[in-house]
């Protein structure tokens, strides 16, 4: 079985870029959070400073104040070598220029928003071609917060109030954007109260492993299996793979779904979990991410 050369960072973000689905609010931006940790240990997992990073801003609809935002906290950690892409729509995927950029890069960073943006804009398109290509082939970083960590995976949440996620059918699944099968992301997973949500996709997909990020943390997954926590914040994991009992199948849309046998496990800095063997690991990487603490 081939093992994908990239790695994974998939960020629960600590703000919104753009236009937030379930609200229809804009909130401002705030990357403290990138520039004095987690953006860092991109830049680190990429080869250090002078490496090319391409920022994504296609899901966010500010994508000029988002892209300043992202120069102004790679510029601040010494990096030299940052382009942004705002990419709009499929048209734009017809400049040669965008994927041309693409294959020289070191590092993709995208941005958050709406994650459907990014799927109805890059699906099917070469431009996704060449980012999976380069994931599988290369030792590329792929990252992305908020909706651009979400968009990651092959089954991708969309939509779901969590007031109602206990609600057969009030979550919503789609395509993402495939860089990885077995998982399903879920963002800003605490503040949002999303653990619902999360539980209802994988009740629908046992297959997968959800991954709840909390803010200012992150996931890094090598080799499509090995997971690390890093950030400040709380990861949880829900595995379904041995659930005894659900009736997601049988009750009509609008009732509350059951569960037996969830498997919930909480990860740290420093913290794994390895995706085929569906364990938690207490030690996987460098434990190198500073706490907000250490640094302000």
């Amino acid at each position: 079985m081939q093992i994908p050369q990239g790695k994974l960072i998939a960020i629960g973000g600590a703000e919104d870029k753009g236009t937030e689905v379930e609200k229809g609010e804009i909130h401002k931006n705030n990357l403290n959070f990138f520039e004095l940790g987690i953006l860092r240990r991109i830049v680190e997992e990429a080869g250090g400073v002078n490496k090319r990073i391409e920022v994504i801003t296609t899901a966010s609809m500010i994508p000029h104040q988002v892209g300043e935002n992202y120069l102004n906290a790679f510029g601040k950690i010494g990096c030299v070598n940052v382009g942004i892409m705002h990419i709009r729509n499929r048209e734009n995927l017809k400049q040669a220029e965008y994927a041309e950029r693409l294959k020289e890069c070191d590092c993709i960073m995208m941005t958050g928003g709406n994650q459907m943006r990014l799927t109805a804009t890059l699906g099917g398109t070469e431009f996704l071609k060449i980012l999976r290509d380069k994931y599988w082939n290369e030792e590329v970083v792929v990252a992305g917060t908020s909706a651009g960590a979400m968009a990651m995976s092959s089954s991708m949440i969309y939509e779901g109030n969590p007031f109602r996620a206990h609600l057969k059918g009030e979550v919503k699944i789609t395509t993402g954007l495939r860089m990885i099968d077995n998982i399903i992301i879920d963002s800003h997973f605490e503040k949002r109260g999303r653990f619902v949500r999360l539980a209802q996709a994988v009740a629908g997909n046992p297959a997968c492993i959800g991954i709840g990020l909390g803010e200012d943390t992150g996931m890094i997954i090598t080799e499509g299996n090995k997971m690390e926590a890093i950030g400040s914040g709380l990861i949880v994991i829900i595995d379904g793979h041995e659930v005894v009992h659900t009736n997601i199948a049988d009750i009509p849309e609008g009732n509350p779904m059951s569960i037996e046998n969830l498997h919930v496990h909480f990860c740290a800095r420093g913290n794994g979990y390895n995706i085929d063997e569906r364990k938690f690991v207490e030690k996987m990487g460098k434990e190198n991410t500073p706490f907000m603490s250490d640094v302000i």
